[in-house]
């Protein structure tokens, strides 16, 4: 019950916050073109399609879309079968779940409604590594959120009940 409260709650809204952006974006710049600097020397808005996987890694390979969609499907099921499971401990990896699946759910769309995942969300900080930083967007950011989270719950006790094993 939490979990669909989650989905409903968080993930559901970030997915069309997501798309809503990526929408705008796409219909206001011109691919690879267009830039809007928002915070000067720092932060600007920009259309940029990538069809690899964090930091433009893959990208631009002949079957890296096709590829990495199969695995955000992959993930999908792979993450709903550890949640069954009880792999993601506590709130604080109920809301990684709801989180990685805004994420996930995001970049997927773009890959079928595109042909590439939409970045647009720029910053340059001034000094490495932060020197340019890669191109990214609202369902990345969930993403690494998520990460962030399932990394505290990994260092968390865990209490009896859920460290128990289910049974095979």
């Amino acid at each position: 019950m939490i979990m669909l409260r989650l989905l409903l709650l968080l993930s559901l809204p970030l997915f069309i916050l997501d798309q809503w952006s990526k929408h705008w974006i796409v219909a206001h710049f011109e691919l690879y073109r267009d830039e809007q600097e928002v915070i000067p020397v720092m932060f600007w808005l920009h259309h940029a399609a990538n069809t690899g996987v964090a930091f433009g890694m893959f990208n631009g390979t002949e079957y890296a879309n096709y590829a990495f969609g199969a695995i955000s499907i992959g993930a999908l099921v792979m993450i709903t079968m550890l949640y069954r499971a009880k792999f993601f401990v506590g709130k604080l990896g109920s809301l990684a779940v709801a989180l990685l699946v805004a994420g996930i759910c995001g970049n997927f769309t773009d890959r079928l409604k595109h042909g590439y995942v939409v970045d647009f969300l720029k910053f340059d900080f001034g000094f490495w590594p932060f020197h340019p930083w890669p191109s990214f967007n609202v369902a990345d950011s969930c993403v690494v959120v998520a990460a962030l989270c399932l990394a505290v719950t990994s260092f968390q006790p865990q209490t009896p009940s859920s460290s128990q094993s289910p049974p095979v």
